[in-house]
């Protein structure tokens, strides 16, 4: 996706890596503000990281922020974008989030909706797809 005003950003990256930063250092009310729906959000992690304890709860996105090199693709669907990023070198140990441009800045897309169903449909096949390969979790 090209945009044509070079000061809106074209990936979602740079969002995601903020992110994971945030949250491996346990910040969540910092990674929250960076979606559009922030209170959902910050329940949602608030709640995961009841649920396996703070340790672990960075260790988990310290190693997603590590495999930040590995980003296998970017899917846009106008202004709605999935990254997929292989934590591992295997494909069973795919990591994906939704973002959406919001007014130049791109944030954690939480609010479901028609686009984002279609991309996790793309995500869907596109596993499936990569699954069938006979080089699949050989990346």
């Amino acid at each position: 996706m090209i945009s044509p005003d070079a000061s809106v950003p074209e990936s979602a990256l740079g969002t995601a890596q903020r992110v994971l930063r945030y949250l491996a250092a346990g910040d969540l009310e910092e990674a929250a503000a960076l979606s559009n729906a922030p209170k959902r959000r910050f329940e949602v992690l608030r709640d995961y990281r009841a649920s396996v304890g703070d340790e672990e709860f960075k260790r988990v996105f310290a190693r997603l922020l590590r495999a930040e090199k590995r980003v296998l693709t970017e899917i846009a669907i106008g202004p709605h974008h999935l990254l997929v990023w292989n934590v591992r070198g295997a494909d069973r140990e795919l990591a994906a989030q939704y973002y959406v441009n919001v007014e130049g800045r791109f944030l954690m897309d939480d609010a479901p909706g028609d686009t984002r169903a279609r991309l996790a449909r793309v995500l869907r096949a596109w596993r499936e797809e990569r699954a069938a390969r006979p080089s699949a979790g050989r990346d």
